[in-house]
């Protein structure tokens, strides 16, 4: 696939507020840093300032709680406003226990508190607000894809990245919410290992792979490097974006 891969963190990434184009402050970081975009380049992007972006910010003080958030608040023991905004971005609650809520979210993604975060908002030192996760990540991803490309001749490959907890396995690695541009998923299957038998399960998760390793230089606390630049990777796959990573409903043995 590659014979050298850089990830690299990119500097100089202001305080996103909501209307920001983030297409051009990306484009003008990489150009402070001496960077340019290649045929390999995939920039990963938190999903936070998409959200932040985008106007996905919360007002806590705002949100009155439904009888059901309240009580799943006291089985949490979480804020029922944030009971409530976790139900008004969720399909389905799969797992209510005290300091746990995962549940499945709209878009399909089964996570904890349907991706709500409070960290990392200027002027939330009272936690009165919250940031939802993007209301369409993967054309959020397109218009990444397209707007870094007017601006420099080439779509990089785009992953919009978010922290996952795993089953079975402790701590949280960045995974793909969306992508575009690259084969998000690749079917190895029917292919062949160095000995010649025929590969019969090989899907690799290509951005997810990705996104965990540009999550290694972005950082997961108070880096402020919300955007990472990837180069050496783009394998010859068919293109097929994140939402590819999604389990079936009906095949997911872990809820």
């Amino acid at each position: 696939m590659s014979n050298g891969v850089r990830f690299q963190a990119l500097p100089n990434i202001p305080e996103i507020t909501c209307g920001d184009n983030l297409s051009a402050i990306i484009g003008t970081a990489l150009a402070e840093a001496g960077l340019t975009l290649t045929e390999t380049s995939i920039v990963v992007v938190a999903q936070k300032i998409v959200s932040k972006a985008e106007g996905r910010l919360v007002d806590l003080t705002s949100v009155c709680p439904s009888p059901r958030a309240q009580e799943l608040a006291k089985i949490t023991g979480k804020d029922p406003r944030m009971v409530e905004l976790v139900l008004s971005e969720s399909s389905a609650v799969l797992r209510a226990v005290p300091g746990v809520m995962i549940v499945r979210h709209r878009l399909g993604y089964v996570m904890a508190n349907a991706g709500i975060d409070q960290s990392n908002l200027p002027g939330n030192e009272q936690s009165h607000q919250a940031l939802l996760l993007p209301l369409n990540p993967s054309a959020s991803a397109r218009e990444l894809h397209t707007g870094l490309a007017v601006g420099h001749g080439l779509g990089p490959g785009i992953i919009i990245s978010d922290s996952f907890g795993r089953p079975w396995r402790n701590g949280a690695v960045n995974i793909a919410l969306a992508s575009a541009g690259i084969p998000a998923l690749i079917d190895q299957r029917n292919g062949q290992d160095r000995h010649g038998r025929v590969l019969q399960h090989t899907l690799v998760a290509f951005a997810d792979a990705v996104a965990a390793g540009a999550g290694l230089v972005m950082g997961e606390a108070g880096e402020g490097t919300p955007v990472a630049l990837v180069d050496g990777l783009r394998p010859t796959a068919p293109l097929v974006d994140a939402t590819a990573l999604l389990r079936p409903a009906e095949s997911d043995l872990f809820q």
